[in-house]
C-alpha cells in the first residue's frame, strides 16, 4: 500500500516518507492525558452535592434561605405599605383586613416593616462577614507559611479571642458610635480570629505536604501556592465556619439592636421590632411574635444548613466526588 507523490500518504512499513504530513491517531492513545477518562468536575455531580439533596432538612433551609433573599430584594414591591407611614388613629392593633399582623405604638404596619427588616439583616450579614473575612483568611493563610508573620499575629488573635465576643462588640461600637455599619465592623473583628485559626492551621498542615514542596521546587511564588492550592483544600471548613458565622451574626445584631447600638430610626431590623413591641408589651403583647420567629427560623435555617454542610464535605471521598 503505497502511494508516490501525494502528501500524507502512507507507506507499506507504516512509517511516513519524505514531505508527508504525520497526522494525530483519530483514537486517543490510553495513559496520555487526551486518553483518559474525562472527570466531571461540577460541584453538582460530587458526593457531596448528592448528599445535601438527599438531605430534606438542608434543603428545606436553601429554600427558606432564598425565599427570605427573594422578599429582601423585592421588599418595596410586596410590602402592603410604607413601613414608615404612620396613622396615629390606629396604633397597637391587633391582626386585621387591613393590616394582617397589626400596627405598632406609631401606627405603622408590622408586616410592611418585617418585610423591609429581612433586607437590613441580610445586609448586616453581608456587612460583618466581610470583615470577618477579609480579616481573618488572608492573614490566616499567610501566617501558617512564614513563621515571623504566625508569631505577631497568632498574639494579637489569642487577645482578641480571650475577651468576650459581646463585650468586645460593645467596646468597638462605644468607641465608633452606634449604627448598623459600626455594630457589624465590631461583629465582624470579633469573628475575625476564628476564621484566622482555622486559616492559619490549614495552611500549616498544608505547607508540609509534598505537593507543596513539589510546587515550590518548580518555583511557584508564596502567594501562588496560598490562592492556588492551598485555599481551595481549606475551602470546605472555611465555608462551613462561615455559615455558622451567619446565624450568630443575626442574634448579635439583634441584639445591639434592641439596645439600641444596632440600626437606628427610621431604618429598622428585627432587632429593633423587638424593642418596639417590648415598650408595649402589655398593650399588644403579640407582636413580639413575629420579629422573633423570623430570627429564630433564620438562625436555624443557617445552623442546618451548615451541618449539612459540614456532613457533606466530611464524608466525602478523597477523589472529590
Amino acid at each position: 500500500m503505497s502511494t508516490d507523490g501525494v502528501t500524507g500518504a502512507a507507506t507499506d512499513d507504516g512509517v511516513a516518507g519524505d514531505g508527508d504530513v504525520i497526522r494525530e491517531p483519530a483514537t486517543p492513545v490510553p495513559g496520555t492525558r487526551a486518553g483518559r477518562p474525562r472527570r466531571a468536575r461540577r460541584f453538582g455531580r460530587s458526593r457531596a452535592m448528592r448528599e445535601l439533596r438527599r438531605n430534606r432538612g438542608v434543603m428545606v433551609a436553601v429554600v427558606f434561605l432564598f425565599f427570605l433573599l427573594v422578599i429582601a430584594v423585592l421588599a418595596p414591591v410586596v410590602s402592603p405599605y410604607d413601613p414608615d407611614a404612620q396613622e396615629l388613629r390606629a396604633q397597637l392593633q391587633g391582626p386585621t383586613g387591613e393590616h394582617l399582623l397589626g400596627t405598632d405604638g406609631f401606627g405603622r404596619d408590622v408586616l410592611s416593616r418585617l418585610i423591609h427588616s429581612s433586607r437590613i439583616t441580610l445586609l448586616a450579614v453581608v456587612q460583618a462577614l466581610a470583615v470577618a473575612v477579609v480579616l481573618g483568611i488572608p492573614i490566616g493563610l499567610l501566617s501558617g507559611f512564614v513563621p515571623w508573620v504566625d508569631r505577631i499575629v497568632a498574639r494579637v488573635a489569642d487577645a482578641l479571642l480571650s475577651v468576650p465576643p459581646i463585650v468586645l462588640a460593645l467596646a468597638v461600637v462605644g468607641v465608633l458610635g452606634p449604627g448598623l455599619t459600626n455594630a457589624m465592623l465590631a461583629l465582624g473583628i470579633v469573628m475575625a480570629p476564628s476564621l484566622f485559626r482555622l486559616a492559619r492551621s490549614s495552611a500549616a498542615t498544608a505547607s508540609k505536604e509534598l505537593y507543596i514542596e513539589a510546587c515550590r521546587s518548580v518555583g511557584c511564588s508564596r502567594w501562588r501556592l496560598i490562592w492556588r492550592h492551598v485555599l481551595p483544600n481549606a475551602s470546605s471548613p472555611l465555608l462551613v465556619q462561615v455559615t455558622f458565622f451567619a446565624g450568630v451574626i443575626i442574634l448579635a445584631e439583634a441584639s445591639l439592636s434592641f439596645l439600641g447600638l444596632g440600626v437606628q430610626p427610621p431604618d429598622s431590623s428585627w432587632g429593633s421590632m423587638l424593642r418596639d413591641a417590648f415598650a408595649n408589651i402589655y398593650e399588644a403583647p403579640g407582636h413580639l411574635v413575629a420579629p422573633a420567629l423570623m430570627i429564630m427560623l433564620t438562625i436555624l435555617a443557617f445552623a442546618q444548613l451548615g451541618d449539612g454542610l459540614r456532613d457533606a464535605f466530611e464524608g466525602r471521598g478523597a477523589d472529590g466526588r
